[in-house]
């Protein structure tokens, strides 16, 4: 069963859709293909989660800024400055799939920047936050996740503590 905010994700595509004068089929027809009708449908019912990288191509595709496919009240500011710095040989190693999205999305940053020292990757708050949103926690809360399965070098949630 699909969770509320996956619900209201997929209003927010399919609006967004219909505002363009698209239907799923048109979708599918001018991505060239690239947009499955189906699976476009299944992100607009909730059925199918959509990454954090899909979910920026399907806005790119659009074009709108991710913030307008998420849901009214979705928090998009977060307060942390910093850096996370992720142990890429423990994340990777994982045998769960709990972490999977992080696991994903470093890779796509090792992809971006060209840095496969494979032992650390450095996270931006800005990151943080997107992931975080496809886990529907808050961003402290995906820290602390993190943490629990030993998979930062260094612990930053005393910044968070006042």
């Amino acid at each position: 069963m699909p969770s509320e905010f996956a619900k209201q994700l997929g209003a927010r595509l399919r609006a967004i859709r219909q505002q363009q004068g698209l239907s799923l089929q048109g979708v599918e027809e001018k991505s060239g293909g690239r947009w499955k009708a189906v699976v476009v449908g299944s992100y607009e019912r909730g059925d199918r989660a959509v990454t954090v990288n899909r979910l920026a191509e399907i806005a790119e595709f659009y074009r709108v800024p991710v913030s307008e496919l998420l849901p009214e009240g979705t928090p998009i500011q977060f307060d942390f400055a910093g850096k996370v710095v992720l142990d890429l040989e423990k994340l990777y190693d994982r045998k769960e799939d709990d972490l999977t999205h992080v696991a994903n999305y470093a890779r796509a940053i090792q992809h971006q920047r060209g840095d496969y020292n494979g032992r650390v990757l450095s996270i931006r708050a800005s990151d943080l936050q997107a992931l975080a949103i496809v886990y529907d926690e808050a961003p402290a809360d995906l820290i602390d996740r993190l943490a629990d399965n030993d998979m930062l070098v260094s612990d930053p949630r005393a910044l968070f503590e006042s």
